[in-house]
């Protein structure tokens, strides 16, 4: 049985060994707030809107988005938790430099349209095969 087990995680282990799959792609996540500084929700049609508008268009091959429950703490200590969104967008890392414009334009788009103090963001170099 012990053979057997062995013997079938081996072409998983060859394969990713290899690494010789996919391509180096830069991925970026931002996460978006809906609770408004003076008061207030950004509603989820009012998001879906910012997306068509602003997002599609400067990222037109796709993207992924995440709903969820996000918190932070402000800086007089109170917890604030709201509704949250994920954006994920891959581009190939050749492309990195000149997507990051577009990025930044999302981001001071959102906090300026919805009253936002912060869109967060995180970058990532990975490996990627469609």
């Amino acid at each position: 049985m012990l053979l057997a087990l062995l013997g079938a995680g081996i072409p998983a282990l060859v394969g990713a060994l290899q690494g010789d799959v996919g391509e180096s792609y830069h991925e970026t996540r931002l996460y978006f707030g809906t609770q408004r500084t003076g008061g207030g929700e950004v509603r989820e049609q009012e998001f879906a809107a910012f997306l068509d508008r602003v997002v599609t268009p400067a990222f037109p091959e796709g993207l992924t988005l995440h709903e969820g429950r996000g918190q932070w703490r402000e800086q007089d200590g109170d917890l604030v938790r709201e509704r949250s969104y994920e954006l994920v967008l891959l581009y190939p890392e050749t492309e990195a430099e000149e997507r990051n414009v577009r990025v930044e334009r999302i981001r001071r788009a959102y906090e300026r349209t919805y009253d936002q103090d912060s869109v967060g963001r995180s970058d990532d170099q990975v490996t990627v095969d469609f």
